[in-house]
């Protein structure tokens, strides 16, 4: 299994062309699930586990990995699922989300698979695990269902989305009163952690789904006024979404004449170290991970009050 990610340099050259490879992973069942295989960094035969006081009940334990003690999640408990029970067949998925390490417990772990963006759709509505849910798509006439990680991780540990009050204090949009905050991010935790901490600067804020909704939408309100940028004053852009990327939505926004001129920030759980190189290549202005809202709110000011060339 360690094998598995050796393609790192391969992987990465994905990026860019609205294309993603998700590791495929069962719980307790048959049902298939995905995971962006840009996050993971290993994959393990589970290692014992060590109980420790106070845990959340959807953590199992603590690993002892190449040195660093990395938290372990039920990901079927956390999914409304049963718990995990045989742990000498189970594997940890290791993976980085938010600039933290993070260890995730499946039933089984499949392979790699290749495929597109605009091939993952929204999850339909529904309760119970759909609530879960990022993403959907196809493999071999099979749904995979693709996590809401996010959402599983705030669960168990809620992020602050407040702005520091001294951060706070020194925000300004003076002169930009009249610009919307545009934010696009498939998770709904998401969207609604980086609005609160928006919220901040006093602006109108506008949210999308994904990066296709994203981009329909920006060319609905450039065709009313104009240049988009008369009314958008920045973009705020999760990486991972369905239909259509950050990176790929950066793109068309810098190749498409009324919208080319809008600072795009993106943000994202993403932590490979080819994503600075890939804000270049797209044309984006600034890349930040998540989650800060100091870094969040200071940078969105930053471009909000920077004038478009």
């Amino acid at each position: 299994m360690s094998g598995i990610f050796d393609s790192v340099n391969q992987r990465t050259q994905l990026v860019g062309q609205n294309r993603v490879e998700l590791l495929l992973f069962r719980l307790n069942g048959r049902q298939r699930f995905g995971l962006n295989g840009s996050k993971v960094r290993e994959v393990l035969q589970c290692p014992p586990l060590t109980a420790m006081p106070k845990l959340n009940p959807l953590v199992r334990g603590v690993a002892h990995i190449r040195g660093q003690t990395i938290s372990v999640i039920d990901l079927s408990m956390a999914t409304r699922g049963r718990k995990i029970e045989d742990l000498s067949n189970a594997f940890i998925v290791i993976a980085e989300y938010n600039r933290s390490v993070q260890g995730f417990l499946v039933g089984a772990v499949e392979r790699i698979i290749n495929t597109n963006w605009d091939a993952i759709m929204p999850p339909p509505q529904g309760t119970g695990r759909a609530s879960y849910l990022t993403a959907v798509t196809e493999v071999e006439n099979e749904l995979i269902e693709i996590l809401d990680v996010e959402k599983i991780l705030n669960e168990i540990s809620p992020l602050n989305a407040e702005v520091s009050s001294e951060v706070a204090e020194g925000l300004t949009t003076e002169g930009q009163e009249n610009k919307i905050i545009f934010i696009a991010d498939d998770s709904a935790v998401a969207r609604n952690q980086v609005k609160k901490t928006l919220t901040s600067l006093g602006l109108e804020i506008e949210l999308a789904k994904n990066g296709l909704e994203a981009l329909n939408r920006l060319k609905e309100i450039a065709e009313e006024y104009g240049d988009v940028t008369n009314r958008v004053g920045v973009l705020v852009s999760d990486i991972e979404m369905p239909e259509m990327d950050g990176y790929t939505l950066t793109a068309e926004i810098k190749n498409t004449p009324e919208l080319q001129k809008l600072h795009v920030v993106l943000h994202t759980s993403l932590s490979g170290v080819f994503n600075q190189a890939m804000v270049q290549k797209v044309g984006a202005d600034d890349f930040i991970a998540k989650f800060h809202p100091d870094e969040l709110a200071t940078a969105v000011q930053k471009w909000l009050m920077t004038e478009c060339e």
